[in-house]
C-alpha cells in the first residue's frame, strides 16, 4: 500500500506534495509553491512573487509553505502583506493553502475570509483548544512525527474529524507508513480506511 505524504522536502518521495525551495526547478511531481516567511526578501519580492508565478506548472498543487511566523524577526506588516498576496494568487490558480504558523494561529484564522480555498495548517502540534477553534473556521490540520510521542497530540488527533486530516514527514527522517499505523490505532480504523479518507481529502481539496 502507498501512503500520501502530504508535506515533504524529498525528492525521492513520489506519492506527496514536494515542498518547493525558493530559486528551485519544479520537479515532474506533484509539488507546492510559496514564500515561507523565513524566506521573504522584501527589498527583492517583486522578483521572488514572479518567480511564484511563473513556476505554477500543472503538478502545482497548491500555494505554500507561506503564513506567519511569530519567531522570525520580519516585521508581522511585512508578512501579512506577503501572506495576502498568496491568498490572492491561491483564488487566482485554485490551489489549495499550505500554511505556516508559529504563534500566530488568531491572526492566520482572521485571514480566513479573504480565502476561496481550503487551508492546511501543516505540522500540527498544538492544544486542543487551537485546533477546535481552526477546525471550526474550516482548516485542515496535517500531522507530522510528533504524534509518534505526544500524548496531547495524540488525544487532538483522535478528536480531530477524519474528514480533516492530513499525515505528513516534513523535513524528518521517518516512513510516512508508521505515522498511518499509528494514526490507524488512535482512530480504531483500519490502514486502508485511513487511506482512503486521506484520499477523498485530497480529492476534497483539490475540487471541492
Amino acid at each position: 500500500m502507498d501512503f500520501f505524504d502530504f508535506h515533504h522536502h524529498k525528492k525521492n518521495i513520489s506519492k506527496g506534495i514536494y515542498n518547493l525551495g525558493y530559486g528551485e526547478t519544479p520537479p515532474e511531481f506533484q509539488y507546492s509553491i510559496g514564500i515561507h516567511p523565513q524566506d521573504i526578501q522584501w527589498e527583492n519580492i517583486e522578483s521572488q512573487f514572479n518567480w511564484l508565478n511563473s513556476t505554477i506548472t500543472e503538478n502545482c498543487f497548491a500555494i505554500g509553505e507561506c503564513g506567519l511566523d511569530g519567531l522570525i524577526s520580519m516585521e508581522q506588516k511585512i508578512q501579512e502583506q506577503v501572506f495576502k498576496k498568496q491568498i490572492a494568487i491561491s483564488n487566482e490558480f485554485k490551489k489549495p493553502l499550505i500554511i505556516h504558523c508559529i504563534r500566530k494561529f488568531y491572526e492566520v484564522i482572521s485571514f480566513r475570509k479573504m480565502a476561496d480555498q481550503p487551508m492546511i495548517i501543516h505540522g500540527f502540534n498544538k492544544k486542543q483548544s487551537i485546533a477546535d477553534d481552526l477546525l471550526k473556521n474550516k482548516f485542515y490540520l496535517s500531522f507530522g512525527k510528533a504524534v509518534l510521542y505526544n500524548l496531547s497530540l495524540q488525544n487532538v488527533l483522535k478528536r480531530t474529524p477524519l474528514e480533516k486530516i492530513f499525515l505528513e514527514t516534513d523535513n524528518e527522517d521517518f516512513n510516512i507508513e508508521e505515522l498511518y499505523i499509528k494514526v490507524s490505532e488512535l482512530k480504531r480504523i483500519s490502514l486502508e480506511r485511513l487511506n482512503e479518507q486521506i484520499s477523498e481529502n485530497l480529492e476534497t481539496i483539490q475540487h471541492g
